[in-house]
């Protein structure tokens, strides 16, 4: 069988979507194809220059794409607001889907978009690449060292300035920050497990409507192993330095990351770890689909993944509008 793709977007994610598509990746050990990119929809002129660099078909729009025939897999690589119909469609017209997170900005839709693959049989893939890079599988391989964690500090601060006038500073496009960061909130539940209660402050400095120049939140998340993490997200002309820096106390000793420099501090030792590079990963993710697809491997997080941690998101998000903790159900799986 060969697998038969669709991306959907044009932007950073899509062209190494395409790129993995189109690479090693659809080579078996038998030297068998095992996939192959049949079209872009996007920005027409993007969309055009992306297909043509890759030999495939650039579509004029995305709902042609998901309804084409010859597609049996759509990756949606889109503005996030338009993830959550995007998905719906190409799951309705039978296709296996994988989309950059988030599922949806919407927590509701996403939870109804895993109640139709299910009902499809289609596979619904979230791409969370933060667990496959260097720095978690560090910290994983590290955590045991500090005996049991007590507490976290995740800071990812990212300066640009001029802020762009573009869809990842707008609400109603990007979503709250920390949905449209997924990632941040995904490496702390997947580290420490179900999330007892949140609280969140957000910051925003405004520009020409409907963007915004500046966003900052403050949260913390208290999880049910006793863990308490506080995560600092912030992005536009108001961080004055670049930072990515994460840090976990625990009875025994201290991890410490920065960028891509680590630290395991103890009683009896203090000693670098090193971090691999963060390249490739999107076609470690690639592969894992297609492997899944086609053999039946398993991948290296399930849905309900990130569904559970977009769940955490939303409470944030409602912390940060009412100013008041939320807390979380662990046991919810289904809407409202």
């Amino acid at each position: 069988m060969i697998l038969r793709v669709g991306i959907v977007g044009t932007g950073y994610a899509a062209k190494k979507r395409a790129e993995a598509v189109v690479s090693g990746v659809p080579s078996s050990p038998s030297g068998a194809v095992r996939s192959h990119l049949v079209a872009i929809a996007g920005q027409p002129d993007r969309a055009k220059a992306l297909a043509q660099s890759h030999g495939a078909e650039a579509i004029d729009s995305w709902q042609r794409l998901v309804n084409d025939a010859r597609i049996d897999l759509v990756v949606v690589a889109t503005v996030n607001a338009d993830h959550g119909k995007v998905v719906q469609a190409a799951l309705a017209a039978n296709c296996h889907v994988v989309v950059e997170y988030p599922l949806a900005i919407d927590v509701g839709q996403a939870l109804s978009l895993a109640q139709l693959a299910t009902k499809r049989q289609r596979l619904l893939h979230v791409e969370h690449i933060e667990l496959l890079g260097g720095l978690h599988q560090a910290v994983q391989q590290h955590l045991s060292a500090i005996g049991k964690p007590l507490q976290a500090h995740y800071t990812t601060l990212a300066p640009t300035s001029p802020a762009p006038q573009k869809w990842s500073y707008r609400h109603d496009l990007n979503g709250f920050p920390l949905v449209s960061a997924l990632s941040r909130v995904s490496r702390l539940v997947d580290l420490f497990g179900t999330v007892d209660s949140v609280t969140c402050q957000s910051q925003f400095d405004p520009s020409t409507p409907p963007y915004y120049k500046a966003c900052r939140c403050d949260a913390k998340l208290q999880f049910t192993s006793g863990v308490s993490a506080k995560l600092v997200y912030g992005k536009g002309d108001r961080p004055w330095s670049r930072t990515r820096r994460l840090e976990i106390t625990g009875t025994q000793g201290q991890l410490t990351f920065d960028q891509d420099r680590g630290q395991l501090t103890t009683q009896q030792a203090n000693r670098p770890i090193s971090v691999m590079p963060r390249s490739g990963l999107f076609l470690k993710d690639t592969r894992q689909v297609i492997d899944h697809l086609l053999t039946g491997t398993p991948l290296y997080r399930p849905l309900d993944h990130s569904l559970y941690t977009l769940r955490v998101a939303d409470a944030l998000r409602q912390s940060s509008a009412t100013g008041q903790p939320q807390a979380l159900s662990p046991t919810q799986t289904t809407p409202p």
